[in-house]
């Protein structure tokens, strides 16, 4: 299939007076058609047999017509037509990761560490997996407050500068009290700020927004059904991941005084929730080490992709010889259909290999 392409031009134009070669055959195969015509239409008034007779119009002349189109297609592409046409690419991503950070994820119940540790091995993993010449990043940590950690950026050595930086630990340390607290309205609102301000700044984006939910789904508070109203009216998709076990893990001991009621001994992952809140959020729910990181990367990436529109790339010069030579088979092959004797048939046939060859030789060099 032709792209859409714009005015045709051809690389090497001199070819192009072979032109008058098909052209001339082509008119004696039209002066040869109306003789046959004539004949025929001659015949029938002056032979009487009392028998029906029933002669071929053309003969094997469509045998030779496909001959001298599929030179004429064979010139064609010789002369190698080119033509502009516009490329279409698929639109960049601008996800913002909201990282949960409170003592919840201090909890150590996967396998090589805490929850923490478990997060930042996967966000590792999903930056190699983006396209960085269009693809942009954001990071927030929240528990009880979000503390932004990444703008939008499409710099992968600033990313994964911050996530060698926050591997070991998040950045809410135990001592403080915000960290005992989950308010993932505080972690979204950070994000849509970040999307406002990009507008604000460079005007509207063709990347597909979208959010990344990285919790263990325990101990939320804030206004969460308000976080989600937020997102869905932006239109931007919230995929969570999940990380931690329905078995749990120990809570790290407070190391302050709490006036309050005293946290949980034990913290489990809250699968049902963190679903719930990726069906809210027109997303999608995955789960650390049931799948792998790969796979999960590649999901939320081809996911969050294929919700943006295709945008038009830079054009580019198409050559377009190919579809010249395909056509020029295609007659030759048609032609062969009206052969009625094996020796003009054999010779197209040589002739067309021969004349094949040699075309290719000359495009090739």
């Amino acid at each position: 299939m032709i792209p859409d392409v714009g005015p045709i031009s051809f690389a090497v134009p001199v070819y192009l007076w072979l032109l008058t070669v098909p052209a001339a055959l082509l008119a004696l195969w039209a002066w040869r058609l109306i003789r046959r015509l004539a004949d025929l239409r001659q015949l029938r008034q002056s032979r009487v047999s009392p028998v029906g007779e029933r002669w071929s119009l053309t003969g094997d002349l469509p045998l030779w017509l496909g001959v001298v189109l599929a030179c004429a297609a064979l010139v064609l592409a010789l002369a190698r037509p080119r033509a502009v046409a516009p490329g279409l690419g698929r639109a960049g991503l601008d996800i913002v990761v909201v990282q949960d950070g409170s003592a919840s994820m201090s909890v150590r119940d996967l396998p090589g560490g805490t929850r923490w540790a478990r997060s930042m091995q996967f966000l590792r993993r999903l930056g190699d997996a983006l396209r960085w010449e269009d693809d942009r990043v954001a990071l927030t940590v929240f528990a009880r407050i979000a503390t932004p950690q990444v703008r939008l950026t499409h710099d992968p050595n600033t990313v994964f500068f911050f996530l060698d930086r926050l591997a070991a630990r998040s950045p809410f340390r135990l001592e403080d009290e915000t960290t005992w607290d989950t308010n993932l309205e505080q972690g979204i609102a950070w994000g849509l700020r970040v999307m406002q301000k990009v507008r604000e700044i460079h005007g509207p984006s063709s990347n597909a927004p979208a959010f990344l939910l990285i919790s263990d789904g325990e101990a939320w508070s804030g206004e969460v059904a308000r976080a989600i109203d937020a997102i869905r009216g932006a239109d931007i998709p919230l995929f969570v991941v999940g990380v931690g076990t329905l078995g749990g893990g120990r809570m790290p001991r407070m190391v302050f005084p709490d006036d309050g009621d005293p946290p949980p001994a034990t913290s489990q992952l809250d699968r049902r929730g963190l679903q719930r809140l990726a069906m809210e959020g027109r997303g999608l729910y995955f789960e650390l080490d049931r799948e792998l990181d790969r796979d999960i990367a590649n999901a939320i990436i081809d996911t969050a992709r294929r919700s943006a529109p295709p945008r038009a790339r830079e054009a580019a010069l198409t050559d377009l010889y190919w579809p010249a030579l395909a056509g020029a088979c295609g007659l030759a092959g048609l032609g062969t259909l009206f052969a009625r004797r094996p020796l003009p048939l054999w010779l197209q046939m040589g002739g067309a290999v021969a004349a094949l060859a040699a075309a290719l030789r000359v495009l090739w060099l």
